[in-house]
């Protein structure tokens, strides 16, 4: 089951704490990491266990007890070194599963060659369409954290069409979070809370499979 699963999310912008906020939201035993002060701050409203380090420091590493999770998630992109010493830190560390965020295709062939179980390209994995047996046809499957969890694509239910993220309550309401937008041509990555969903997009999500079925 996910909930006896060890989680640990090393970079808390937008990506990582959608990620995490979503673990959390489902009851997940979830590590927290950022060397922003303020990133670590603003992840303690929402979650208990929230530490700061260098993940980038094998030092600070070892100290968080890696080797003790199922799952690490490195959600650190945008700084190619630092990305690439956490996951081979962790690796080194004996952690399972370690998923990493890449910003381009280079940083993906570095990742994946030091050890990194999964890399992600936001950017460009949530044009993606990969179908799915576990879930209706029209939600697609992105990244399969587990058989229970996932990030997926979704068409907007009707009382989300013309109002705000924030308005929408769907975090609250539905245990899920948005982590992109797909509208024409364009991907708008980590949107804000003012975004207004229109009636064409396509949302790309982050959750429990169950939940995921729920709200389509």
């Amino acid at each position: 089951m996910i909930k006896n699963k060890q989680f640990a999310v090393l970079g808390l912008g937008r990506f990582g704490q959608s990620i995490a906020r979503t673990l959390v939201d489902n009851n997940c035993d979830v590590l927290c990491v950022d060397k922003s002060i303020e990133a670590v701050n603003e992840m303690s409203k929402y979650a208990s266990n929230v530490t700061r380090a260098d993940v980038a420091d094998v030092h600070a590493m070892a100290a968080l007890g890696l080797n003790n999770f199922d799952v690490v998630i490195i959600a650190i992109g945008e700084n190619m070194e630092a990305g690439i010493m956490a996951t081979l830190i962790a690796k080194d560390m004996g952690v399972q599963t370690v998923i990493t965020k890449a910003k381009n295709e280079i940083q993906k062939s570095i990742l994946q060659k030091v050890g990194a179980d999964k890399v992600v390209l936001p950017e460009k994995d949530m044009g993606i369409r990969i179908a799915t047996n576990l879930i209706t046809t029209n939600i697609i499957d992105f990244i399969a954290l587990s058989e229970q969890f996932t990030i997926a694509e979704v068409e907007p239910r009707k009382e989300w069409i013309g109002v705000s993220l924030k308005k929408s309550n769907i975090r609250a309401e539905h245990r899920l979070n948005i982590v992109a937008i797909k509208r024409n041509d364009d991907i708008i990555v980590s949107p804000k809370a003012e975004e207004i969903i229109d009636k064409d997009d396509i949302l790309v999500i982050i959750g429990a499979i169950n939940d995921i079925q729920k709200v389509k």
